[in-house]
């Protein structure tokens, strides 16, 4: 059986499946070969379609987290109350002065006098205890000082904070703190 056929090898047959391809393309035409692909590739899409929409009433099926309603906005009088239920005594505004230099001392800053200035509403009844405060030391501690006289007296706003260095190379700086106590009357 020496004239008997052999099957090509598999790379030998790839030019030969290449020439009846394009002989097929050339008999048949490109027009109905790219409308055959369209027409193959919207099949595939309506397929992937069908699938997603099987398997989303097993998406919904899941259980859904509870609604968590809010509770009722408070009324103006309650707001008015929590207020001046935050507000400091205004006859402890020296011990919060004196709190806020143990609390520099307590972070390693230098503390020179402060100034401080009086206002007082009388329709309100609120009183403002500014206080501006120089201290020197480093940055991370006057940060700590700021954070810590703000937990310390929730009465009190950190209005302004200014900051200033010397030399580049100087661990210490020197900061400008502007504090204001909200303080109500003895009888309010």
């Amino acid at each position: 059986m020496a004239g008997a056929l052999k099957s090509p090898k598999p790379l030998q047959s790839l030019p030969l499946l290449v020439l009846r391809g394009r002989l097929a393309l050339a008999r048949v035409g490109v027009l109905p070969c790219v409308a055959a692909l369209l027409l193959l590739a919207g099949v595939a899409g309506w397929l992937w379609l069908l699938l997603q929409r099987t398997s989303l009433p097993q998406q919904l099926a899941q259980p859904l987290a509870p609604v968590v309603t809010a509770p009722p906005a408070p009324s103006a009088n309650q707001n008015l109350a929590d207020f001046y239920a935050v507000l400091g005594p205004q006859r402890d505004a020296e011990q919060s002065v004196k709190m806020l230099f143990d609390l520099a001392e307590k972070n390693a800053l230098v503390l020179n006098q402060g100034e401080y200035k009086t206002a007082r509403d009388a329709a309100s009844g609120v009183t403002t205890y500014q206080i501006i405060l120089p201290v020197k030391g480093e940055y991370q501690a006057i940060w700590q000082f700021a954070l810590q006289a703000l937990r310390a007296m929730p009465f009190a706003a950190l209005d302004e904070v200014a900051f200033r260095r010397e030399n580049i190379g100087e661990p210490a700086v020197e900061a400008r703190l502007r504090l204001t106590l909200y303080l109500k009357d003895g009888g309010a």
